[in-house]
Order: structure tokens, then sequence, then C-alpha cells
């Protein structure tokens, strides 16, 4: 097994916004917003390559929105897959399956692109698009705190194009032989959390938006976009009670400074940071 992380760059969030009812003078500590209370975060995927699979975990915002959208969230320093993937030595027709934890734009962006006739296609044209029936009816008929994050242009031409495959909501269900998927409903209704489990006994846990970085690792950084704050947190203490074996290591989308750690159980029994871990790191 081979994992490779993809940066398709950064873009920027309202700190507020992103870390809910922590004070600024707490957060702006962590992460300094700019003069319009902005933060910059990272939009990292994941390549998993795994047998006869080459699989994608999220694909950023992607290049297609328009100017409107970029003076509003402002994406910068993007790469194309293409080049990414031209990094380890493959393209884009080579990737077999793309899983979307879920359809905010800053996950499933990328998984569509704009051809040379100005038509909609998907960005991997040989891939199985893969999500939920319950997501993607949530996101299709969009409740109004989250409409402005759901945009149809990055989702529904996938379904109508015949590529975009659904699994079942059954908790710990089985992708493959290394990838499980168990479901969570704080942040949005029926988001994905990738397992991948390692030959070595390591597990690499995609957080998605349960923890979009480091920063939000203590119980009340909970972000304000969160439809169920409270579910969030349930979810965290879950995911807690799996994680702080040693043998976990989170994978954080959004952070732009570390990628993967490891969370411990302090003294008082309290979960905190623990150490910054590399791909080669984990694999070994």
């Amino acid at each position: 097994m081979k994992l490779h992380v993809l940066d398709t760059g950064k873009f920027k969030l309202d700190g507020g916004a992103m870390f809910g009812v922590v004070p600024k003078r707490m957060w702006a500590k962590l992460n300094p917003p700019d003069e319009d209370n902005l933060c910059t975060w990272g939009l990292k995927c994941l390549l998993v390559e795994t047998g006869n699979q080459k699989i994608i975990i999220d694909t950023g915002v992607g290049h297609k929105q328009d100017d409107r959208f970029r003076k509003h969230f402002y994406p910068h320093d993007t790469r194309e897959f293409d080049d990414l993937l031209q990094e380890v030595n493959l393209t884009i027709e080579d990737i077999t399956d793309v899983i979307i934890t879920h359809f905010h734009f800053d996950h499933v962006g990328g998984a569509v692109s704009i051809n040379q006739q100005g038509k909609l296609v998907p960005t991997f044209p040989n891939a199985k698009y893969w999500s939920n029936k319950t997501h993607y009816n949530w996101a299709y008929d969009a409740n109004p705190r989250e409409a402005a994050s759901f945009l149809k242009e990055n989702f529904v031409p996938l379904k109508e194009q015949g590529v975009l495959f659904f699994m079942d909501t059954e908790p710990g269900i089985a992708f493959n032989d290394n990838i499980s998927l168990d479901f969570v409903y704080g942040h949005t209704e029926a988001m994905m959390i990738p397992y991948i489990h390692l030959p070595n006994g390591n597990t690499l846990v995609f957080c998605a938006d349960l923890m979009p970085s480091h920063h939000h690792i203590p119980m009340p950084y909970v972000m304000a976009y969160d439809i169920r704050p409270l579910e969030t947190l349930k979810e965290r203490e879950a995911l807690y009670d799996k994680v702080t074996d040693g043998k976990h290591f989170l994978f954080y989308e959004h952070d732009q400074i570390l990628t993967c750690s490891s969370v411990v159980r302090n003294e008082t029994g309290k979960v905190v940071f623990g150490e910054s871990k590399s791909m080669e790191q984990i694999l070994s």
C-alpha cells in the first residue's frame, strides 16, 4: 500500500465560524486572522494505492468557480490534479475510485471540471465516485443554512453521467479490504469518515470536517458550520475512544501546518495533541 498527500492549495474562511464558541483571543493565537477576520486553511486530499485500486479521498475546491466565489473564499496556491499525480507517476486516467466525504464545495469542488467544450465532466474519467444516498438527498434539497456550501454543479453531474455510486450507511462498512467507513451527523448529514487500515497494524483516519485541523482537538473547538454541534461532541468522544491507542493517526484535511498526528489522553483523561507524523512514519 502507498499513501500520498495531494495538496491542492489553500483558501480562507471566517475565523469565528471555524472555531465556534471559542473566543477570538484564544483561537487567534492558533491561526491568526487577516484584517477581515479570515484565516487560511489547507485543502489536502489523500491518494491511497492498494491492490489494483488508486483511490482519491476528497478533491478540494477545484478550478471552475467564478470570480465572485474567489473573492469570497480566496483560493490560492492551487494546483491541478494532473500536476500532483504526475509527481507520483500517475495520471487522472489512472484513478479508479474517488471517495467524497461530503458535498460541501471545499471537499467535492475538484470532482467535476469544465472541458474544452464548456461541459461539466468528471475530473477523473475512469473513476467511480462514492457517496451515500442519505447525504446526496440532503445536499440536493439543501437547507438554507448549508445551501451556499452545496453547489450542485459539483456533484449532480456525477449522478447524471452515471459515475456516482452509493455506499450503505452501516457503521464500519467495508469499502475494500483496507478501507472501512464510518458515518457522522454533527457537521452535516451522513458525512463519511474513511479508516485506512495499514499492513503494519496502524490505522489512518481521514477526519474530514469532524476534525478539520489539529487546532480542533480540544472538545469545545467545534465549528459554527456544524448543523448539530452537540452531536459533533459525542462523535468526537467516540472517535477518541478508538484512536488514543497509539496505533491510530488522524489526517487533518484543512490544516495548513500539519498533515497527521496522534492524539493521547493526559493524566487527567483529557485528549490532547500527541505527536506529528509523516506518511512514511505511519507506514513504517
